[in-house]
Order: structure tokens, then sequence, then C-alpha cells
């Protein structure tokens, strides 16, 4: 027999008892096809994915991991969303010269120097950092304001004012830190808060359509201070920021991690829960390490900043769910889907909706969602025209409002710019009109007809908002103490209408 004929034959043999062997092993399960993985599968995401008997190749488990990081990167950004903009907030007060015992007012309202999330232009905003890292903190709340604490992570703590405990009073406030089990003393509204930084937006509306006065009657009210200077109170620091440049709106590239991490050093380490630690931990924000991403992770990093903001983004300006619009034929819409400032329903944490609204606005209470006939606000966003267009700077639209408007102290438009969701630049200081304008005129049927353009129709300047040539823009219209029509839907605002 000639050697290759030989060595043919007992390679055939031995392959058939391999063959008997593996196809009959004494001790064989009915293992389903769903529970093994192929040796070669494709996918759209990472292209081909190869194994050996479900061992991943080299190839594979780089692909993985790098997909894996990448994806953990963009849901770290959307989930930390929250945190990110409470701490550029607070950081944004800094810049503009407050410290943490500072209270600082817009004694002539808000425009668009400084960069906030969709506020409005018809109160006085009234900010201040309640720090409670080093003990009890106090804050005196003036009467006839109203407004949240809210923590680190954008969770409601209290409201202050006409929706607080003080119900419009004024009073005395005091926060206790994590874990505190010192001695509470009588005389205070009492909030315990998870995380040491917490601030206050705090409304004043306008006294008699006098600012000076509305500032002199919340100095003269507001203070903040530790509960261990109760007895000896330094004197009180207010910082008037209207006209100030400065930015409260939190990073939208690489640099939006490393306030993450601030927040995640600054604070206690149970201030959030384990699920989003450790998400966050998973790309390097860890609790007492140093967040420094090597070139690799650092270049995916970039890139994950970039797609979370793009989807904060896609879930901003163009939800893909009908639950968030108010009617079926129109294009106004609102976060607060199910009417929950918490973005929880049965159980489920509304992510998305959740991401969209801290992306979009600063400030959160049960208040934005319990309105009740006449009293509270409501709020309608829109980013879109009448075709479900995003709406341009250079075209003129208009949009009507059926009257009567049910709204019982008054409506407002605001717009906002499409790339930092503050007020948007023009030479309009309000950045919007509302019926509590001189010069604002009704139709003749009692509706309201708002135009939108760089420049104001001939005849049409006091009901003109202004925007800017090749600029995107939304808006809100608010409706403050919200009437029965707006309740039922008996009553919906037109959309806006391209006008050729």
């Amino acid at each position: 027999m000639k050697p290759t004929l030989k060595v043919l034959i007992i390679t055939m043999v031995f392959s058939c008892f391999a063959t008997i062997s593996l196809a009959s092993p004494k001790y064989s399960a009915n293992v389903p096809e769903n529970v093994t993985t192929p040796d070669v599968v494709q996918t759209n995401q990472l292209g081909e994915l190869r194994f050996f008997d479900g061992m991943p190749s080299d190839e594979t488990v780089s692909k993985v991991y790098d997909h894996l990081d990448f994806s953990r990167g963009v849901e770290t950004f959307l989930t930390g969303i929250p945190a990110a903009s409470l701490y550029a907030f607070v950081e944004g007060m800094k810049e503009a010269g407050m410290d943490t015992f500072s209270m600082g007012i817009h004694e002539d309202l808000l425009d668009a120097r400084s960069l906030w999330l969709t506020p409005n232009t018809t109160v006085v905003y009234c900010i201040a950092e309640i720090n409670v890292k080093n003990g009890p903190t106090v804050m005196e709340v003036p009467p006839g304001v109203l407004g949240p604490v809210d923590d680190a992570f954008f969770k409601w703590v209290t409201d202050i004012g006409f929706t607080g405990p003080d119900k419009g009073k004024g009073g005395k406030y005091l926060f206790l830190p994590p874990g505190y089990e010192g001695e509470i003393p009588d005389g205070y509204h009492v909030a315990k808060t998870k995380t040491y930084r917490n601030y206050t937006l705090m409304r004043a509306f306008v006294i008699e359509g006098d600012l000076k006065k509305t500032a002199a009657h919340i100095k003269k009210y507001w203070r903040l201070y530790p509960l261990s200077e109760v007895n000896s109170q330094k004197p009180p620091h207010f910082v008037n920021l209207s006209g100030i440049k400065y930015n409260t709106v939190h990073a939208n590239n690489f640099d939006f991690y490393k306030e993450l991490d601030a927040v995640v050093q600054y604070e206690p380490e149970d201030a959030f829960n384990n699920e989003l630690v450790g998400l966050w931990a998973s790309i390097g924000i860890k609790k007492g390490e140093t967040f420094a991403p090597d070139k690799r992770m650092k270049a995916i990093l970039i890139e994950s900043a970039a797609v979370g903001n793009a989807t904060a983004r896609a879930l901003s300006f163009r939800p893909r769910a009908k639950a968030p619009y108010f009617f079926e034929d129109r294009q106004w819409y609102t976060a607060f889907v199910g009417g929950t400032y918490t973005f929880i329903n049965n159980g489920e944490m509304m992510r998305d909706y959740r991401a969209f609204m801290h992306y979009m606005a600063t400030g959160i209470t049960p208040a934005m969602t319990k309105s009740a006939v006449g009293k509270g606000s409501a709020y309608l966003f829109t980013a879109h025209d009448s075709e479900g267009k995003y709406l341009r700077g250079e075209n003129t639209y208009k949009v009507t409002m059926p009257g009567p408007v049910p709204a019982k102290n008054f409506w407002s438009f605001v717009v906002y710019s499409g790339q930092h969701r503050s007020l948007l630049e023009t030479d309009q200081r309000s950045a919007g009109v509302d019926s509590k304008s001189p010069d604002i005129k009704a139709n003749p049927d009692g509706s309201y007809t708002v135009w939108f353009s760089p420049d104001a129709p001939k005849g049409k300047d006091g009901n003109w908002v202004q925007t800017v040539p090749g600029k995107s823009w939304n808006t809100l219209l608010r409706l403050y103490g919200p009437l029965e029509s707006w309740f039922d839907k008996t009553w919906k605002p037109g959309d806006f209408e391209l006008v050729e």
C-alpha cells in the first residue's frame, strides 16, 4: 500500500470515529438553535462577527468593546443631562459673580445676553445655590414669589412661595444635608435633600409694573445663610444679573463628561442610583478617581457626545411618538407626557421625555404639571410649522389663537435658539410678545394673530416677534392661569402658517 493512501485511510477512520463520538456523546442535550452562536454573524451595526464554536475572534472582541464603550458613552450623555445641566447652571452663577451664599436677581428682567434654557422675559428671576455640604442652610423667602428648589440631579426637593408650604406668605426654609441626624429647630419649613448642591429658581411677578419696587421687595426679605450663623449673619450679597453675559447651559461635546465627573466627585456616593453610577463608571467617571480616558477611549467619547447630543436634539425637536402632542391635528407638544414631573408612568421611567425636558429647560416642580383651572401654567412647545417643517428665521409666519384665549392672567410667546435653546438673539429685547403688552391688538372676532419674521409686517408691530435669517428657532406658548377650555380641549391654538 502506498504511504499516501495509507495516511488517507487512517485519517478517514479517525474522522469517522471522531464524528461518531461528537455526534452522539453519552450525555447529550437537545440544544435549541436559538441558544447557539453561528461561526459567522452579519450585522448592520458592526459588520461581520466571527466565532469559533461560540468563542469570539480577536477582531470581534475589539469591535464589540468599541461598540460597548461608544453606546455607554451615548447613554451616559442622555442620562447625565440633568446632573450636567444643574452643574452648568451653578457654574454660570459663579461666572456672573455669585458665590455659594449669593443671591442673584434679574432686576431689569432677563434678555438674550444671559444663556438660560427656555426662560421667559416677563418675570423677575431670582437664583441661588443652596449648598449643604458643610451643614444645614437657611433660606428666608419673600412674600409673593414662587419657584422650585431642585437637587444636583434636577430632582425636586420642595417648592417655595405660592406653590410651597408658605403659600405665598413668605417664610423660613431649612435645608438638611444627606444623612443629617442633628437637632432640627422649630420655626422652619424643613426640606431634606439627597445632594450637597441644590439650587432655587425663584420667580417674582413685577409689582405694579415697577421693576425697582419689585427688586427692593425681594432684597428686603430674601436671605441665605448657614444655620450655624443664624445669630451672626453676614450682610446679604445680592448680584444684579440683568445684562450680564454668562452661560448656564451644559456642554454638548467631550466637555460634557468633565462636567458630569465634577458632579460625581463633589456629591455623596449614594446621591444617584446604582445603575446610573455603574453606567457612568463604565466609561471612567468614578467616585474618588481621576477621569482621564486614554487616546482610544477619548476618541470614542468624543463621538459618543456627538451622537448623544444628536439624539437629545432628535428627542426634543422630532418626537417619534404621538403621546407628546396635545392635539392630533396640531404641531404643539410637551415633555410632560402623562402629566408627571417625575417622568415615571406605571413604574416605567420615560427616559426619552426626561432627556427632552432637561435638554430644553431648567427647573422641575410638580407645579409644572398640576395646574388647575385658573391656576398655574400651561406650556405648549413647537419647532415646526403647519406642515411639520422646522421654523426658519428668514421666513414669515403667522399663528392665530382663537378668542377668547383661555388664560386668566395672561399668555405669552417667547422664541428660542435652535442651537443653545436660550432666548433667540435679536434686536427685540423681550424675544417675544405677551397679552399684557399695550401695543398688542386683537382681531375683530376676539382672536389674536402673532407674526414671526425678520422685519415687522406693515401695521403689525405690536403683534410681531423678530427672527433672524439663517437661524432656526422654536417657541413656547405659555398660558398663565389656564381656563376650562384648555383643559377640556375645546380650545386649541393654530399652527404656524408660512406666509409667502
